[in-house]
Protein backbone atom coordinates (compact mmCIF):
# COMPACT_ATOMS: atom_id res chain seq x y z
CA UNK A 1 0.00 0.00 0.00
CA UNK A 2 1.47 3.46 -1.05
CA UNK A 3 1.70 6.04 2.37
CA UNK A 4 -0.78 8.99 2.48
CA UNK A 5 0.63 11.84 1.88
CA UNK A 6 0.16 13.13 5.93
CA UNK A 7 -1.44 16.87 6.97
CA UNK A 8 1.16 16.90 10.57
CA UNK A 9 -0.71 18.93 12.81
CA UNK A 10 1.86 20.17 14.97
CA UNK A 11 4.84 21.40 13.78
CA UNK A 12 7.58 24.40 15.12
CA UNK A 13 9.11 26.63 12.75
CA UNK A 14 11.55 29.84 12.78
CA UNK A 15 10.40 32.14 10.24
CA UNK A 16 14.00 33.07 8.92
CA UNK A 17 17.24 30.93 9.60
CA UNK A 18 18.56 30.76 12.91
CA UNK A 19 22.29 29.93 13.94
CA UNK A 20 22.67 26.60 15.39
CA UNK A 21 23.85 25.74 18.99
CA UNK A 22 24.08 21.97 20.66
CA UNK A 23 20.56 22.82 22.72
CA UNK A 24 18.16 24.26 20.23
CA UNK A 25 17.96 23.87 16.46
CA UNK A 26 15.14 25.51 14.81
CA UNK A 27 14.24 24.87 11.13
CA UNK A 28 13.09 27.37 8.71
CA UNK A 29 10.73 26.80 5.92
CA UNK A 30 13.13 26.27 3.01
CA UNK A 31 15.25 23.51 5.46
CA UNK A 32 11.82 21.73 6.61
CA UNK A 33 10.06 21.61 3.18
CA UNK A 34 12.61 18.38 1.85
CA UNK A 35 12.12 17.08 5.33
CA UNK A 36 8.76 16.87 5.16
CA UNK A 37 8.72 15.41 1.47
CA UNK A 38 10.20 12.50 2.61
CA UNK A 39 8.12 11.71 5.18
CA UNK A 40 5.16 11.83 2.90
CA UNK A 41 4.24 15.08 4.66
CA UNK A 42 2.08 17.43 2.45
CA UNK A 43 1.11 19.85 4.59
CA UNK A 44 1.98 21.53 8.19
CA UNK A 45 -0.16 23.17 10.70
CA UNK A 46 2.47 25.63 12.66
CA UNK A 47 2.41 26.40 16.40
CA UNK A 48 2.59 29.68 17.76
CA UNK A 49 4.36 30.72 21.00
CA UNK A 50 2.66 34.02 21.24
CA UNK A 51 0.69 36.64 20.03
CA UNK A 52 4.21 38.87 20.09
CA UNK A 53 7.69 37.77 18.77
CA UNK A 54 9.73 37.70 21.89
CA UNK A 55 14.14 37.38 21.40
CA UNK A 56 14.09 34.55 23.63
CA UNK A 57 11.76 32.14 22.06
CA UNK A 58 13.02 30.74 18.54
CA UNK A 59 9.51 29.70 17.63
CA UNK A 60 7.01 31.78 15.53
CA UNK A 61 4.81 34.35 17.15
CA UNK A 62 1.50 34.70 15.41
CA UNK A 63 2.25 37.08 12.47
CA UNK A 64 6.12 34.99 11.99
CA UNK A 65 3.68 31.83 11.55
CA UNK A 66 0.92 33.90 9.36
CA UNK A 67 3.84 35.40 7.42
CA UNK A 68 5.27 31.21 6.35
CA UNK A 69 1.54 30.50 5.60
CA UNK A 70 0.54 33.44 3.79
CA UNK A 71 3.58 32.94 1.74
CA UNK A 72 3.43 29.30 1.19
CA UNK A 73 -0.42 27.95 1.89
CA UNK A 74 -0.06 24.91 0.13
CA UNK A 75 2.37 23.95 2.87
CA UNK A 76 1.76 25.38 5.39
CA UNK A 77 -1.09 26.80 8.14
CA UNK A 78 -0.95 27.81 11.56
CA UNK A 79 -2.91 28.45 14.84
CA UNK A 80 -2.67 31.60 17.21
CA UNK A 81 -1.41 31.55 20.58
CA UNK A 82 -2.67 34.37 23.51
CA UNK A 83 -0.46 35.57 25.71
CA UNK A 84 -1.89 36.11 29.39
CA UNK A 85 -3.29 39.32 29.57
CA UNK A 86 -6.42 41.46 29.13
CA UNK A 87 -8.76 39.12 29.67
CA UNK A 88 -11.56 40.91 28.53
CA UNK A 89 -10.46 41.17 25.02
CA UNK A 90 -9.47 37.70 24.44
CA UNK A 91 -12.64 37.29 21.85
CA UNK A 92 -11.65 40.12 19.66
CA UNK A 93 -8.05 39.31 19.68
CA UNK A 94 -9.12 35.50 18.69
CA UNK A 95 -11.61 36.87 16.03
CA UNK A 96 -8.88 39.30 14.99
CA UNK A 97 -6.48 36.24 14.37
CA UNK A 98 -9.53 33.90 12.95
CA UNK A 99 -10.13 36.83 10.44
CA UNK A 100 -6.53 36.84 9.53
CA UNK A 101 -6.35 33.07 8.64
CA UNK A 102 -5.67 30.91 11.85
CA UNK A 103 -7.26 27.34 11.93
CA UNK A 104 -7.03 27.32 15.82
CA UNK A 105 -5.65 27.84 19.42
CA UNK A 106 -1.95 26.32 19.78
CA UNK A 107 -0.15 25.45 21.39
CA UNK A 108 -1.83 26.88 24.07
CA UNK A 109 0.97 26.53 27.28
CA UNK A 110 0.00 29.50 29.86
CA UNK A 111 0.97 28.28 33.19
CA UNK A 112 -2.51 28.54 34.78
CA UNK A 113 -5.16 25.68 36.86
CA UNK A 114 -7.40 24.51 34.09
CA UNK A 115 -9.63 26.46 35.98
CA UNK A 116 -8.54 29.59 36.05
CA UNK A 117 -10.75 32.81 34.95
CA UNK A 118 -8.58 33.60 31.89
CA UNK A 119 -8.33 30.32 30.40
CA UNK A 120 -11.74 29.54 30.95
CA UNK A 121 -12.33 32.80 28.92
CA UNK A 122 -10.42 31.79 26.20
CA UNK A 123 -12.38 28.21 26.15
CA UNK A 124 -15.43 30.03 25.87
CA UNK A 125 -14.13 32.31 23.13
CA UNK A 126 -12.83 29.77 20.91
CA UNK A 127 -16.21 27.22 21.18
CA UNK A 128 -17.88 30.59 20.08
CA UNK A 129 -15.23 31.22 17.21
CA UNK A 130 -14.98 27.41 16.28
CA UNK A 131 -11.14 27.45 16.99
CA UNK A 132 -10.21 23.85 18.40
CA UNK A 133 -7.62 24.33 20.90
CA UNK A 134 -4.32 22.25 21.37
CA UNK A 135 -3.26 22.50 24.38
CA UNK A 136 0.34 21.42 26.31
CA UNK A 137 -0.58 19.79 30.00
CA UNK A 138 1.77 20.36 33.13
CA UNK A 139 1.47 18.81 36.12
CA UNK A 140 2.09 21.83 38.54
CA UNK A 141 1.52 25.41 38.13
CA UNK A 142 5.47 26.54 38.48
CA UNK A 143 6.77 22.83 36.92
CA UNK A 144 7.79 22.89 33.26
CA UNK A 145 5.32 24.88 31.32
CA UNK A 146 1.70 24.29 30.09
CA UNK A 147 -1.90 24.53 31.29
CA UNK A 148 -2.61 22.43 34.99
CA UNK A 149 -4.46 19.75 35.91
CA UNK A 150 -4.31 17.17 39.03
CA UNK A 151 -3.84 13.82 38.57
CA UNK A 152 -6.88 11.89 37.34
CA UNK A 153 -7.48 15.09 35.14
CA UNK A 154 -10.51 16.34 36.98
CA UNK A 155 -10.41 19.82 35.71
CA UNK A 156 -10.06 18.96 32.47
CA UNK A 157 -12.94 16.65 32.32
CA UNK A 158 -14.75 20.11 34.29
CA UNK A 159 -13.60 21.87 31.21
CA UNK A 160 -15.22 19.52 28.71
CA UNK A 161 -18.77 19.61 30.63
CA UNK A 162 -18.59 23.39 30.63
CA UNK A 163 -17.53 24.26 27.53
CA UNK A 164 -19.26 21.40 24.75
CA UNK A 165 -18.98 23.61 22.31
CA UNK A 166 -15.23 23.68 22.44
CA UNK A 167 -12.93 21.10 20.81
CA UNK A 168 -9.73 20.49 22.70
CA UNK A 169 -7.08 18.15 21.57
CA UNK A 170 -4.81 16.69 24.29
CA UNK A 171 -1.11 16.95 23.71
CA UNK A 172 2.11 15.88 25.85
CA UNK A 173 3.47 13.47 28.56
CA UNK A 174 1.10 14.58 31.70
CA UNK A 175 -2.20 14.00 29.13
CA UNK A 176 -0.70 10.82 27.65
CA UNK A 177 0.18 9.20 30.65
CA UNK A 178 -3.40 8.48 32.01
CA UNK A 179 -3.82 6.39 28.71
CA UNK A 180 -3.21 3.88 31.87
CA UNK A 181 -5.25 2.97 35.02
CA UNK A 182 -2.18 2.87 36.63
CA UNK A 183 -0.83 6.42 35.90
CA UNK A 184 1.72 8.29 38.34
CA UNK A 185 0.82 10.77 40.46
CA UNK A 186 4.10 12.50 41.52
CA UNK A 187 4.66 15.53 39.52
CA UNK A 188 7.92 14.06 37.66
CA UNK A 189 6.95 11.08 36.98
CA UNK A 190 3.67 12.89 34.85
CA UNK A 191 5.86 14.10 32.94
CA UNK A 192 7.32 10.90 31.73
CA UNK A 193 6.66 8.95 28.51
CA UNK A 194 4.49 5.57 29.21
CA UNK A 195 5.87 2.63 29.73
CA UNK A 196 5.06 -1.06 29.62
CA UNK A 197 1.47 -2.86 28.99
CA UNK A 198 -1.82 0.10 29.48
CA UNK A 199 -4.14 -1.37 32.52
CA UNK A 200 -7.07 -0.77 32.31
CA UNK A 201 -8.95 2.22 33.51
CA UNK A 202 -7.28 5.41 32.41
CA UNK A 203 -8.24 8.31 32.51
CA UNK A 204 -7.95 9.66 28.75
CA UNK A 205 -9.88 6.57 27.29
CA UNK A 206 -12.80 7.65 29.80
CA UNK A 207 -12.77 11.19 28.92
CA UNK A 208 -12.96 10.35 25.12
CA UNK A 209 -15.94 8.17 25.79
CA UNK A 210 -17.52 10.22 27.92
CA UNK A 211 -17.11 13.95 25.94
CA UNK A 212 -17.22 13.93 22.03
CA UNK A 213 -15.13 17.47 22.33
CA UNK A 214 -12.33 15.42 23.46
CA UNK A 215 -9.98 14.93 20.60
CA UNK A 216 -5.73 14.19 20.23
CA UNK A 217 -2.86 15.48 18.89
CA UNK A 218 -0.76 12.35 17.99
CA UNK A 219 2.46 14.28 18.36
CA UNK A 220 6.02 13.66 20.19
CA UNK A 221 6.68 10.65 21.96
CA UNK A 222 4.33 11.12 24.37
CA UNK A 223 1.56 10.25 22.50
CA UNK A 224 3.75 8.44 20.68
CA UNK A 225 4.31 5.93 23.69
CA UNK A 226 0.81 6.29 24.36
CA UNK A 227 0.19 4.22 20.90
CA UNK A 228 3.31 2.28 20.55
CA UNK A 229 3.51 1.10 24.48
CA UNK A 230 1.05 -1.23 23.96
CA UNK A 231 0.38 -2.32 20.18
CA UNK A 232 -2.96 -3.98 20.72
CA UNK A 233 -4.64 -1.65 22.60
CA UNK A 234 -3.30 1.65 20.95
CA UNK A 235 -4.78 -0.02 17.37
CA UNK A 236 -7.96 -0.83 19.49
CA UNK A 237 -7.81 3.27 20.75
CA UNK A 238 -6.54 4.55 17.29
CA UNK A 239 -9.92 2.64 15.49
CA UNK A 240 -12.36 3.57 18.50
CA UNK A 241 -11.69 7.18 17.50
CA UNK A 242 -10.33 7.56 14.83
CA UNK A 243 -12.77 10.53 13.81
CA UNK A 244 -10.63 12.58 16.71
CA UNK A 245 -7.65 11.79 16.23
CA UNK A 246 -5.31 13.67 14.46
CA UNK A 247 -1.26 12.72 12.90
CA UNK A 248 0.97 15.34 14.46
CA UNK A 249 5.34 15.30 14.71
CA UNK A 250 6.34 18.38 17.25
CA UNK A 251 8.96 18.59 14.94
CA UNK A 252 10.95 21.41 15.31
CA UNK A 253 14.23 20.84 13.08
CA UNK A 254 15.03 18.50 9.62
CA UNK A 255 16.69 17.00 12.09
CA UNK A 256 13.83 14.99 14.19
CA UNK A 257 11.83 12.20 13.38
CA UNK A 258 9.06 10.66 15.06
CA UNK A 259 8.25 6.63 15.22
CA UNK A 260 4.85 7.15 15.18
CA UNK A 261 3.94 7.95 11.28
CA UNK A 262 6.20 4.87 9.76
CA UNK A 263 4.43 2.60 12.40
CA UNK A 264 1.03 3.53 10.92
CA UNK A 265 1.96 3.21 7.68
CA UNK A 266 3.35 -0.51 8.25
CA UNK A 267 0.13 -1.09 10.10
CA UNK A 268 -2.13 -0.49 7.70
CA UNK A 269 -0.31 -2.09 4.97
CA UNK A 270 -0.12 -5.23 6.95
CA UNK A 271 -4.31 -4.81 7.78
CA UNK A 272 -3.88 -4.40 11.55
CA UNK A 273 -5.15 -0.69 10.89
CA UNK A 274 -8.17 -0.03 8.97
CA UNK A 275 -7.88 1.85 5.76
CA UNK A 276 -10.44 3.78 7.16
CA UNK A 277 -8.98 4.94 10.34
CA UNK A 278 -5.59 5.32 8.83
CA UNK A 279 -6.78 8.07 6.00
CA UNK A 280 -9.08 9.90 9.04
CA UNK A 281 -5.73 9.91 11.41
CA UNK A 282 -3.36 11.08 8.56
CA UNK A 283 -5.32 13.62 6.93
CA UNK A 284 -9.36 13.37 6.64
CA UNK A 285 -9.71 14.64 10.13
CA UNK A 286 -7.66 17.71 10.11
CA UNK A 287 -9.19 18.54 6.83
CA UNK A 288 -12.46 18.35 8.05
CA UNK A 289 -12.15 19.82 11.70
CA UNK A 290 -9.79 22.41 10.67
CA UNK A 291 -10.58 23.27 6.93
CA UNK A 292 -7.40 21.88 5.07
Amino acid sequence: MESLQKIDLHLHLSRIPLPRTEQMWVSDPAEMLPHMAELGIQKAVLMSTSENSRPQMPFGSNADNRAIAQADPSHFAWMCNLDPLDPDTIPERLATYKAEGAVGIGELCINRRLDDPLLEKIFAAAGELELPITFHMSPEVGYSYGIVDDPGLPLLERALQKFPKTKFLGHSQTFWIEMSGDAPTEKEARNQWGKGSVVPGGRVPELFAKYPNLYGDLSANSAGQAILRDPAFGLEFLETYADRLFFATDMVNAGMTFSLGTWLDEQTAKGALSTQAYQKICRGNAQRVFGL
